[in-house]
């Protein structure tokens, strides 16, 4: 398993900055903000070439929603979620991560034919399938993530998440586990993980007060023991806030999870 950092949480003025000092903090990769990405691919790529840092993947930055009501906004999303997963290919990352939909939904309600999670969930299914037949060419995967229940209503644990895979059934889209959203949804971490399989293709790592792992009460031992069992070797990238000074806590951080694999 290799960590990752999102790139906001590193210190440095410039992106050649920030791969600096994950390097020297003990990282392996970057996680990079998808918004203004388009805009940024060239210089991407020129600050990892020189780099031993490797993009994980790309966090979010599509415009609309994939489960909105409004047709032109769900294809607004479609669109720039292509154009993400073309440049998560052209710069070696793992995949774009995706949340299918933020806080109550937007779909009417048409019982009793179908309320609107079931219409949510029929919409998303064909969505992916849509997107992961386009994604043939491509080297990079779509990463669903659940959240937990005060951000969004549709997808909470990772079982539900597998479940629009399953019936998605290309490889190309995958799910994404998230910690701390697992500590609120999930009864046990460590068998949601075991559960989860080769379905898992990207980790979020932050404690129970959604900081730095070792600065909450989450137990990450149990859960990276799950993880090896089921032959999870890709990144695990930080996504949370800092208790202090980030240059001191990273690769204190680093130390910390390295002790706990």
């Amino acid at each position: 398993m290799k960590l990752s950092c999102q790139e906001n949480l590193v210190p440095g003025n410039s992106l050649e900055e920030k791969l600096n000092n994950l390097e020297k903090y003990g990282f392996e990769g970057v996680e990079l903000q998808g918004k203004g990405i388009f805009e940024r691919e060239e210089e991407i790529k020129k600050c990892l070439s020189k780099s031993s840092i490797k993009a994980s993947t790309i966090c979010a930055g599509f415009s609309g929603c994939p489960l909105d009501s409004k047709k032109e906004e769900r294809e607004k999303a479609v669109a720039d979620i292509k154009k993400l997963l073309e440049v998560a290919s052209h710069i070696g990352a793992i995949g774009l991560i995706m949340v299918p939909v933020f806080g109550p939904p937007s779909i009417p309600d048409l019982s009793p034919y179908a309320n609107q999670v079931e219409l949510e969930k029929r919409l998303l299914i064909d969505i992916l399938k849509e997107i992961g037949g386009w994604m043939s060419k491509l080297n990079s995967l779509l990463l669903v993530e659940p959240l937990n229940r005060y951000e969004t209503h549709l997808l909470n644990r990772l079982e539900q998440a597998i479940e629009v895979c399953e019936k998605v059934n290309n490889p190309k889209v995958k799910i994404m586990a998230d910690f701390f959203h697992m500590s609120i949804e999930e009864p046990d971490i460590t068998k949601s993980l075991e559960k989860g399989g080769d379905w898992v293709a990207h980790i979020h790592l932050a404690d129970s007060n959604r900081k730095l792992p070792g600065q909450g009460h989450t137990d990450f031992k149990g859960p990276f023991a799950a993880l090896k069992k089921i032959g999870y070797n890709q990144y695990m990238a930080l996504e949370c806030g800092i208790l202090g000074n980030p240059e001191e806590e990273l690769p204190k951080c680093v130390k910390y999870l390295k002790g706990q694999m």
